[in-house]
């Protein structure tokens, strides 16, 4: 079953704007909640290499790139960054400690990932900046004769 366009481009807003958020939520709590002090001893207590680089790395990546996928702007340049920042936290944080996330497992990075390299592959569909963009730069050229 094939749902109709502008249904397909509704599930990719909402979709995109919800990981978004959860992107944006995370990348202030590294920033303005713990800090960055504090995310980049919890990095160095769990052996994250250059831990205040990757402190910082995450925190804006989750902020900037978030707020990139709900404004759709940019988004797979953004989808890869945080597909990056995903792997790192699955590795350095979560994969020794299974599935389950109140277990301090790695379901939530997973779901996250695996979103970011979907938006990364599919763009950010038709409601979003870059679908503005997209349209500006295809009317501004020039017509050939």
């Amino acid at each position: 079953m094939t749902f109709p366009a502008p249904a397909r481009d509704l599930a990719l807003l909402v979709t995109r704007v919800a990981v978004g958020l959860v992107f944006v939520a995370h990348g202030w709590q590294k920033l303005f909640t713990n800090g960055i002090d504090g995310t980049a001893a919890f990095f160095d207590q769990v052996g994250v290499p250059a831990a205040s680089a990757a402190a910082w790395f995450a925190a804006v990546v989750e902020l900037a790139g978030g707020a990139a996928l709900v404004l759709g702007l940019a988004v797979p340049v953004a989808g890869l960054l945080l597909l990056v920042d995903m792997i790192g936290a699955f590795v350095f944080v979560h994969a020794g400690a299974g599935l389950f996330v109140d277990q301090g497992g790695y379901e939530l990075v997973l779901v996250l990932g695996a979103a970011a390299l979907l938006f990364a592959v599919i763009g950010a569909g038709r409601h979003s900046v870059d679908h503005l963009l997209a349209g500006r730069r295809r009317t501004a050229r020039p017509v050939r004769v």
